[in-house]
């Protein structure tokens, strides 16, 4: 056991091309030198730029390994993507919540996969809302923020959203003022230019940047400071190649 690093647990989904989901999680926690654990929300076939298939993993399952890992080890964040709807959400989030309250949720709605594929069952808005509302922090992109709330302009959806959640609003698919991202908190809005530019897509950014926040609040780092160097550490994988498959180095 490693002592010296803090713990951090990811439940998402296994990317068999590395770019994206777990394999892409405990890259970037080992980066870090946080310790990542990780457990399997479901089994996805594709590669960078292709969604073939997706095989959900029973929710008792994923709760029966949350426990066992909890116990275990003194996790101080607890970060969430693919998953196949809002109950599955609600009973991951509810668990750790009611055993370990001082334990920060990192919500990454992954409702889309790239390719097109949809994975997320949004049934209920008022459920999601009130699962979000025992959460740490929620990272949606443009296009999640709006679908979440309805509404049809980023900032209305993300002020509403951040009515039950701190909001890190991703950029990246922005046509205007690309790459910029914002964090909302409660009515405070801080901006987060980017700090060079990157001209390379990459497959499972959002997995990325959601689980380099995770990492730097599991260091002991603020929220602000958090996604200010998860940013800084997306951009690096962004620019260390030309294909849709990042290199995590730093």
């Amino acid at each position: 056991m490693q002592n010296n690093r803090p713990y951090v647990l990811t439940i998402a989904g296994f990317d068999p091309s590395g770019g994206a989901g777990l394999t892409a999680d405990t890259k970037t926690f080992e980066q870090h030198k946080v310790y990542g654990l990780a457990i399997c929300s479901g089994i996805t076939l594709q590669t960078e730029d292709s969604f073939l298939a997706m095989r959900w993993e029973k929710v008792s399952d994923v709760l029966t390994a949350l426990e066992v890992l909890l116990k275990k080890y003194p996790v101080a964040v607890v970060k969430t993507g693919i998953l196949p709807n809002a109950d599955y959400l609600e009973k991951i989030i509810s668990y750790v919540n009611q055993h370990y309250p001082l334990v920060k949720i990192l919500v990454d709605p992954v409702f889309k996969a790239s390719a097109g594929f949809e994975l997320f069952d949004f049934s209920s808005r008022e459920h999601f809302y009130k699962s979000l509302e025992k959460c740490y922090l929620i990272t949606p992109n443009l296009e999640e923020v709006k679908w979440i709330t309805g509404y049809d302009t980023e900032e209305k959806a993300a002020s509403e959203l951040a009515k039950y959640c701190t909001v890190f609003l991703k950029g990246g698919h922005r046509t205007a003022r690309k790459g910029v991202d914002y964090l909302y908190e409660g009515k405070q809005i801080t901006e987060f230019l980017p700090t060079r530019e990157s001209t390379n897509s990459k497959h499972g950014t959002g997995c990325v940047l959601s689980a380099a926040i995770a990492s730097n609040l599991a260091l002991g780092h603020s929220l602000t400071e958090s996604c200010r160097r998860g940013k800084a550490y997306l951009e690096k994988v962004l620019n260390s190649n030309h294909t849709l498959l990042g290199y995590h180095h730093v």
